[in-house]
């Protein structure tokens, strides 16, 4: 009976091929266009929906064509969002069939639909676990991540035993396989993670680099604590070190994020990244450019910090030797084709390298700036972060960071803030180029954020440290250029909030700079150019930037007596804002309040000395009258917080010979914004989060407007928020608190010289019995031709001696002649037996030396500390 059924069903296949070919033969005569016609008219009504009494029919057909047809179109309904679970027990009865075809769509279905009858599910579970054991290794390793996948709680225990049983398979597949389902049993119980981690840990020791990095996945996926995952890592750091270069793109990123967390936590950190870290944190943009190689030096001081700094420089050539080893296997993966893999080694040479690691980073970093536009962006906020690390690095790639007039706005922004983080190590040349670049962006780019960011990028490229005795250096002369372009952003009428982002960086810069008195004619320049622009600015923040800055820069700007009094345009500012005091938005109307305060504090203080003449006498007299306009018109203010500053400053100013708190709190020197700022860089919002990591390239973007308070002081941004499941790179482990290296030995070698300590000494192994019984056969070899030669000699001997000639021979040969010569055989040969005793016994005694000393030596060795 079986016989017939094949029969019957090759003549089906034949009979299906025979129409096959015939309908291709026909459409080949018919022309292309036909061909095409008819191809997508067969595919149409194959594919067509059929009621479900037709499918169920076709799914329990005895022909397997038809039931590969009704599987086809069950999987087209599936995935076309069409209920199928009508269907289900019709297709877990195809569950057992021969044709793989049909077993791997019926995977599909069970594989979609267990988690909603899981009852149906659980009937293919023997089928599934009955092919476990199949011939073929394809076939094991599918039935394994189609049981793994089933989200049925129930099978749980089942699917350890299939993942403990597979992880000892002849067959990689298998054993990758069962890496990948640990990860998926743990999410259906996390009770078995114990027996988990046992399975973890043998794949761990599998000698294919595919298996090991599945296994490297499969412990991400069970997310451990660092201290746990650390225990693990233990004894596999060396060989994951090792077949790190033969891994696949997603086991060598799973890989290094595990020797990153393994790093941190059990080498000591390399003795130069805190002073690194020290150096980074004083301010990334006002660092000053290295000294030049030639420059004289002829100070002692400077030759003693010299030499310190080579003695720093010997300390940090000092690493962990298995460090070092993770540092150089990583190198060649900076040349992967995987965008993914290079931004890994980025991070382990940030977190865990030195300065020449990160310029080796550099350039494969660059380098995925040709990768399409989606990728562009992850990969520059990535960028970002090492280049802020190490901006000298990627000074000689500045003009890989231009912008294209197809780049989307955020590359565009990413890429100008590259720029403004090499403008202080660029030279003079490229200085230029990189300030036409943001001069080109704040007048033509059509996105408003890239033109916000261009201007800030200008304010951050002229707060760079410049020397004040070289007025005429090209650092000085770009901080020029830069504020002159600012002052130009600030006149323009199309945005006015623009206008007022321009406004607020060139406070921030004349804040940063007023420390230096020789800029305190420049500052006083811009504020009365900047007064001007008070007659058509018409956006709240920049009138209050303007207003602020007047009363911060002009009547008594300096301590001079010369500056203060008739030379401000303040008190004339100040007339002119009263007229209009009702239209004002409030923000301006707070500045306007703190402005009348601070003149009525100077007129207070210059009222102490005597007058020089009566125009000055008529001043005073009208800052006075202005300052009780501006109670009077605050008094009645619709907004409780005026309100409120007006009483406080009347009340200050209340007592004109106790005016010491007043200028205590109006008056004294404003902090100089460095961070947080608008000239900040805005990746150090975003600088926190791990390289690589989603929350970097996501989070940080959203634009936060900074409101002006009234002393000019910006309120902080707060840094992003991380995505849910992200988690931060682990601390150093602290001096002293390292785990021992012999940890990281292999486990075999550790337990065998563990046995050896107990058990004393032990039997000597094959090897060494064969060369004991090489040496023996040797020597026998060379004494048994000595001994033989030497009786071969006594006996010839003897007969020259003894040897009678012709048949008297024969005849003098008595009875008693023949029993001497037996008598001599034998001492003869009782002597060879002797002889080869002796040897043996000098053998014997030859091994029992050698175990002896083999054994010592054994005992002479370290302990070694077993796998904790």
């Amino acid at each position: 009976m079986e016989s017939i059924s094949r029969i019957s069903h090759m003549l089906e296949t034949a009979r299906d091929l025979t129409l096959e070919a015939a309908q291709s033969a026909s459409a080949l005569r018919s022309g292309g266009n036909s061909t095409t016609t008819t191809t997508t008219t067969t595919t149409t009504s194959a594919r067509a929906p059929l009621p479900t009494a037709q499918l169920k029919k076709l799914l329990d057909s005895r022909n397997e064509r038809d039931v590969l047809d009704g599987m086809q179109r069950v999987i087209t309904m599936m995935y076309r969002g069409q209920s199928c679970l009508a269907l289900f027990s019709s297709v877990v009865k195809n569950v057992a069939s021969r044709s793989l075809a049909i077993r791997k769509l019926v995977y599909l279905y069970v594989l979609h639909h267990a988690e909603a009858d899981p009852d149906l599910a659980l009937l293919s579970i023997n089928t599934i676990q009955r092919a476990l054991a199949d011939g073929n290794a394809a076939v094991r390793a599918l039935a394994l991540r189609v049981m793994s996948g089933m989200r049925v709680p129930l099978i749980s225990p089942i699917v350890g035993l299939a993942i403990r049983k597979a992880r000892g398979d002849m067959s990689p597949v298998v054993r990758r396989a069962a890496a990948f389902a640990v990860g998926k049993c743990d999410r259906l119980d996390a009770g078995a993670r114990p027996q988990l981690l046992e399975s973890v840990d043998v794949l761990l020791r599998d000698g294919q680099c595919a298996v090991v990095g599945a296994a490297a996945i499969a412990l991400v996926e069970l997310g451990l604590e660092p201290a746990e995952c650390v225990r693990v890592l233990h004894r596999h750091y060396r060989a994951l070190v090792a077949k790190l270069l033969d891994m696949d793109e997603w086991g060598q990123l799973a890989t290094l994020r595990l020797l990153v967390v393994y790093a941190r936590r059990c080498f000591p950190p390399p003795p130069g990244r805190s002073r690194v870290g020290a150096r980074r944190a004083q301010g990334g943009a006002a660092q000053v450019p290295p000294k030049a190689f030639y420059d004289d030096d002829d100070d002692n001081q400077d030759e003693g910090k010299g030499r310190g700094q080579a003695r720093h420089d010997a300390e940090d050539a000092m690493l962990d030797p298995d460090l070092e080893l993770l540092l150089t296997a990583c190198r060649p993966l900076l040349h992967s084709r995987n965008a993914a893999v290079i931004v890994a080694v980025a991070r382990c040479y940030l977190y865990l390298g030195r300065a020449e690691h990160l310029v080796a980073a550099a350039g494969p970093l660059v380098s995925l700036l040709r990768a399409p536009a989606d990728m562009q962006a992850a990969a520059l906020a990535n960028t970002v972060v090492v280049c802020m690390a190490r901006p000298q690095a990627f000074v000689r790639y500045a003009t890989r960071f231009l912008r294209r007039q197809h780049d989307p706005p955020a590359v565009r922004r990413l890429k100008l803030e590259l720029l403004t983080l090499t403008f202080p190590w660029a030279g003079a040349a490229l200085q230029a180029v990189v300030l036409h670049e943001l001069e080109h962006a704040c007048g033509h780019d059509p996105d408003r954020a890239v033109v916000r960011d261009s201007m800030r990028a200008l304010g951050r490229c002229a707060a760079q440290r410049t020397d004040d005795d070289d007025e005429n250096g090209p650092t000085t002369a770009a901080a020029a250029r830069c504020l002159r372009l600012l002052l130009r952003q600030s006149a323009r009428h199309d945005d006015p909030r623009l206008v007022a982002d321009a406004l607020t960086v060139i406070r921030h810069l004349m804040q940063q700079q007023s420390a230096r008195p020789q800029r305190a004619g420049a500052h006083r320049a811009i504020v009365r150019h900047l007064a001007t622009r008070l007659a058509t600015a018409t956006d709240a923040h920049a009138r209050a930037t303007i207003i602020w800055l007047v009363g911060e820069y002009e009547y008594g700007g300096g301590d001079d007596a010369e500056d203060a009094g008739a030379h401000g345009i303040a008190p004339d500012v100040l007339r002119m804002l009263v007229r209009g005091f009702a239209a004002e938005p409030v923000a301006a109307k707070q500045q306007i309040v703190l402005l009348a305060a601070k003149l009525y504090l100077r007129h207070l203080m210059d009222r102490r000395r005597p007058a020089a003449d009566d125009d000055e006498d008529d001043e005073k007299t009208a800052v006075a009258i202005l300052w009780e306009q501006v109670l009077v018109l605050a008094r009645y203010d619709t907004s409780y917080d005026l309100r409120d500053r007006a009483r406080l400053y009347r009340a200050l100013l209340a007592d004109p010979t106790a005016t010491q708190l007043a200028t205590l709190l109006l008056l004294a020197p404003k902090p100089v914004p460095h961070a947080a700022t608008a000239t900040a860089t805005p990746s150090e919002r975003r600088q926190h989060f791990l390289l690589g990591s989603a929350s970097l390239a996501l989070c940080g973007d959203e634009d936060v407007d900074d409101d002006d308070d009234d002393d000019g002081a910006i309120p902080g941004r707060g840094p992003g928020r991380a995505l849910p499941g992200y988690e931060p790179v682990p601390d150093w482990v602290p001096p002293g608190e390292a785990p021992d290296p012999r940890l990281r030995d292999d486990d075999d070698r550790a337990e065998h010289a563990a046995a050896a300590r107990t058990a004393g000494p032990r039997p000597p192994p094959a090897s060494e019995k064969l060369d004991s019984a090489w040496r023996r056969e040797q020597s026998t070899a060379t004494t048994r031709p000595e001994m033989m030669a030497s009786s071969h000699a006594a006996g010839a001997g003897q007969h020259r001696e003894q040897k009678p000639t012709g048949r008297m021979a024969k005849e003098e040969k008595t009875l008693d002649a023949w029993l001497a010569e037996d008598a001599e055989t034998d001492e003869s040969s009782a002597s060879e037996e002797t002889s080869e005793e002796d040897e043996d016994e000098g053998e014997e005694e030859e091994e029992e030396e050698e175990d002896s000393e083999s054994a010592e030596e054994q005992e002479k060795e370290p302990e070694k500390a077993p796998f904790l």
